[in-house]
């Protein structure tokens, strides 16, 4: 095996092995009955601070519309998003964070960040910053795969 597959094979196993702890991690610090699926989606839909419809979700999250609907459905009925029809076409929905939503995914930050600050100021600020532009250009690369 060459130099370039090995390394290849070691930095996938990272990322995953990484992925798996952090999901794992982040799960136990989110607020009771919360899902990391749901907090992502808040948080998406917090940041952007626009409607979105199931399929660009599904799109930005790399899911399926069926799974992307489970989870827009299990968050509007804890009141977390409203889905309206869009008005342009009405085949289509539309949803928007809830100002519930808005509260829980503030929650959730707020019990998820001691434990994501503490691993940077573990490893340094410094190093962790120098890493971000690698690792988006390697999800770039994936992404441009799909």
């Amino acid at each position: 095996m060459d130099e370039n597959h090995s390394l290849a094979i070691s930095l996938f196993s990272e990322i995953l092995m990484a992925d798996q702890l952090a999901r794992s991690r982040l799960s136990k610090a989110l607020p009771k009955g919360m899902e990391l699926s749901h907090f992502s989606v808040l948080n998406h839909l917090a940041r952007a601070g626009l409607e979105r419809s199931p399929a660009q979700l599904a799109k930005a999250f790399h899911v399926t519309r069926g799974a992307m609907t489970n989870t827009i459905h299990k968050l509007e009925v804890a009141g977390y998003v409203h889905v309206r029809p869009d008005w342009d076409d009405a085949r289509r929905k539309m949803v928007a964070i809830s100002p519930a939503g808005r509260k829980a995914r503030d929650a959730a930050l707020t019990s998820i960040i001691p434990m994501i600050s503490e691993v940077v100021s573990e490893l340094g600020g410094e190093r962790v910053r120098s890493a971000l532009p690698i690792l988006r250009e390697f999800r770039g690369k994936l992404e441009s795969e799909d």
